[in-house]
């Protein structure tokens, strides 16, 4: 007797909200305290200095990405609310229209129209506006934008990549700080780049050298500007 198998695919689309605001925001958090911490530490200043930068600029720092994810993030919840409410009462007032635009939507995508007609008659049947929702605009349960669930994530995720970066400062004496701070943020730097790729099924190594790239350049501007501006102050 042979046993079927259940086919089980993994897809990341489900995470793909809150797994983006949490690679951005960690991201973030690492480059953003370490280019403060090493340009104020490049422009000579106290040790408690660069710790009082580092401590602002990571409290600073979540704050503005949860705001910032929330704010983006319920913008494109607003619009998505908007056609749901548009759809609806399309709906409502010309079922038979949205019927065949519905069917005409499936033809597109290589079924004809007998078959396409049936599916969006017995779709409609279903779940008319979720059948319209999700074929019609794109939107699904998967894919809905969740603006508490992206702020909470950015801003976390901010927080404990930015906590790196000052733990290493606080940790090390004045005369080595820059070094320690540089290494260490690029190799948290390029682990996340890693990460990020490795959980939306994407090239590692080009997310690695990517950020990397970037993420030196922030950190050479910045601590050359803090070099320069300690000469003249």
């Amino acid at each position: 007797m042979t046993h079927g198998r259940r086919h089980m695919e993994r897809h990341v689309v489900g995470r793909l909200g809150w797994l983006r605001a949490a690679v951005l925001g960690a991201n973030d958090g690492v480059l953003s305290t370490s280019s403060l911490i090493l340009g104020v530490a490049s422009a000579h200043a106290s040790h408690e200095s660069v710790l009082i930068a580092g401590v602002s600029g990571l409290v600073a720092g979540a704050i503005s990405m949860a705001a910032g994810e929330y704010v983006s993030v319920s913008s494109q919840s607003d619009s998505e609310r908007a056609d749901i409410g548009r759809e609806r009462r399309e709906l409502s007032e010309n079922r038979g229209d949205e019927q065949q635009e519905l069917a005409k939507i499936y033809i597109e995508r290589g079924l004809d129209g007998a078959l396409a007609t049936q599916v969006a008659e017995q779709l409609m049947a279903r779940d008319a506006l979720g059948a319209h929702a999700r074929d019609e605009l794109g939107i699904s349960a998967t894919t809905r934008a969740r603006p508490i669930q992206a702020a909470l994530a950015s801003g976390a995720a901010y927080s404990i990549g930015a906590s790196l970066p000052l733990l290493v400062a606080i940790a090390t004496p004045d005369e080595m700080m820059v070094r320690a701070v540089t290494i260490a943020s690029l190799l948290c730097l390029a682990l996340l780049g890693v990460v990020g790729a490795k959980t939306g099924g994407s090239n590692m190594w080009k997310a690695a050298i990517r950020v990397l790239f970037w993420g030196a350049l922030a950190m050479a501007v910045t601590a050359g500007i803090g070099a320069v501006v300690g000469t003249l102050v």
